[in-house]
C-alpha cells in the first residue's frame, strides 16, 4: 500500500508532542497563550514576512482577511474555479460574491482573463497558489494597483513556495495559511494563519479573533471567535523545525516522477516548472489520458491516488445562484477532467515512489 495520508508515519513517535501539550494542560494555558505566541513568531520568521496573526482554520484566515480589508455585501472577489471550497466559501461568508476567471497551464488563475471580469463592485481578488505552486503575483499586483484591489493570497497549500526567492505572502495585502492535518506543515485539527507586512492590520485582525476585546471586560469592536488553539499551536511548536526538510523531500520525490514521466509525455501533462518559481508540492498534479481508469488501476494497486477535484466550483450545486454554465471555464473544465493527484508526502519511500512510477508507466505502455 502507498497511502496519500501519512499521519500514521508522521506521529509514529507520539511522545514529544504529548509532552508539549502535557506543559499546555500544567499551565492552564488554553487561550491565546505563549504556544501560540512562540508559534507566530517561529511562523513569521520561517516565511520570512513580519507578522503572523493564528487564526482558528485557513477559512477563517480568508475570511477575517477580507472582511478586515472592507470586503462585504455587495461587493465581488476574483478567484479561480478549481480550488477547494473553503476559498469560495470564505468569499460568500462576508457577504461578497466570488468571480471567477479560468485558469492557466500552472492550474492557478489565468492573469490575462483577470481585468475582463472585474466590475464597478469588484473590490479585491484572492489569488490561489494552488498545489503549492505560487500564481502569477507580480503581473496580478499591477492589476490590482491599477484598479486599486485589494488582494488577500490564499496559501493554504503554500508554505514556503517563492517567486524569485521572494515568498508567497510577499505581496498581498494578506496571505492565509492553513494548517489542517494533511498540509506540509500540519496540527492535530484546524488551525490558520494570517500573515501581513503591516503592523497595524496586524494588530486589527488580533483584536478581530479575540471577539474585540481589548481587556476582559472591554470590548472595541464587535469581533469573532477565532483563536489558534494553544494545544494546536504546541503540535506546531515541534513540527515547525521539519519544514525546510519536509519541503526538500517533496521537492526530491516530485523530481523523480517528472523525469520518469517524461518518457509518457504523450499520456500524461505536468504543469511548467519554471526555474525561479519554488513549488512546494502540497500536491502532485498532472493531467492524465484515461484518468478514471487509470485512478482505478492504481487503487487495485495499492496506490492512493486521488482526484483534487472532479467537480469545478463553478458547476458545483452550491454555486447555481451564481449564472455560471459548463463551457463558462473551458480550461478548468479539462483539467477537472483529467486531472489526477499521486502521493508525494515525505514518508514516502524509495521502493512506494517507484512502485508509483511503474504502475503509471505501465498502464500506458503495458
Amino acid at each position: 500500500m502507498v497511502p496519500y495520508s501519512y499521519l500514521d508515519r508522521q506521529f509514529a513517535d507520539v511522545e514529544q508532542y504529548l509532552a508539549a501539550i502535557r506543559q499546555v494542560v500544567e499551565a492552564g494555558d488554553f487561550t491565546l497563550g505563549q504556544p501560540v505566541r512562540e508559534f507566530e513568531e517561529r511562523f513569521a520568521t520561517l516565511c520570512g514576512l513580519p507578522h503572523a496573526v493564528g487564526v482558528g482554520s485557513g477559512t477563517d484566515a480568508i475570511i477575517m482577511s477580507l472582511e478586515m480589508l472592507g470586503i462585504g455585501k455587495g461587493d465581488e472577489v476574483i478567484t479561480a474555479p478549481n480550488t477547494f471550497i473553503a476559498t469560495v466559501g470564505a468569499i460568500v461568508a462576508t457577504g461578497a460574491r466570488p468571480v471567477f476567471v479560468d485558469i492557466d497551464q500552472e492550474f492557478n488563475i489565468r492573469v490575462d482573463a483577470i481585468e475582463a471580469a472585474l466590475t464597478p463592485r469588484t473590490k479585491a481578488i484572492v489569488p490561489v497558489h494552488w498545489g503549492g505552486t505560487p500564481a502569477d503575483m507580480f503581473a496580478i499586483m499591477d492589476i490590482a494597483t491599477h484598479h486599486h484591489l485589494a488582494v488577500v493570497e490564499d496559501a493554504a497549500q503554500a508554505i514556503l513556495a517563492s517567486i524569485n526567492e521572494k515568498p508567497v505572502g510577499s505581496w498581498g495585502d494578506a496571505v492565509a495559511f492553513s494548517l489542517h492535518p494533511l498540509k506540509n506543515l500540519n496540527v492535530w485539527g484546524d488551525g490558520g494563519v494570517i500573515m501581513t507586512q503591516s503592523a497595524e492590520f496586524a494588530e486589527k485582525l488580533r483584536l478581530h479573533r479575540n471577539h474585540g476585546l481589548t481587556t476582559r471586560d472591554d470590548v472595541e469592536v464587535f469581533g469573532r471567535n477565532s483563536r489558534l488553539d494553544s494545544v494546536q499551536a504546541a503540535v506546531g511548536n515541534v513540527l515547525i523545525e521539519q519544514t525546510e526538510a519536509i519541503t526538500r523531500q517533496r521537492i526530491r520525490n516530485a523530481g523523480r516522477y517528472d523525469a520518469a514521466f517524461a518518457q509518457i509525455s504523450d499520456c500524461i501533462e505536468l504543469p511548467p516548472r519554471r526555474a525561479h518559481v519554488k513549488q512546494v508540492y502540497h500536491l502532485y498534479l498532472m493531467m492524465v489520458e484515461k484518468r478514471d481508469e487509470l485512478l482505478r488501476a492504481l487503487n487495485e494497486d495499492g496506490i492512493e491516488a486521488k482526484v483534487h477535484y472532479p467537480i469545478p466550483l463553478h458547476l458545483q450545486k452550491a454555486a447555481a445562484a451564481l449564472g455560471y454554465k459548463a463551457g463558462d471555464f473551458p480550461a478548468c473544465e479539462r483539467y477537472c477532467s483529467k486531472v489526477l493527484t499521486l502521493p508525494v508526502h515525505q514518508h514516502l519511500t524509495e521502493d512506494e515512489i517507484d512502485h508509483v512510477i511503474n504502475a503509471v508507466v505501465r498502464f500506458y505502455r503495458g
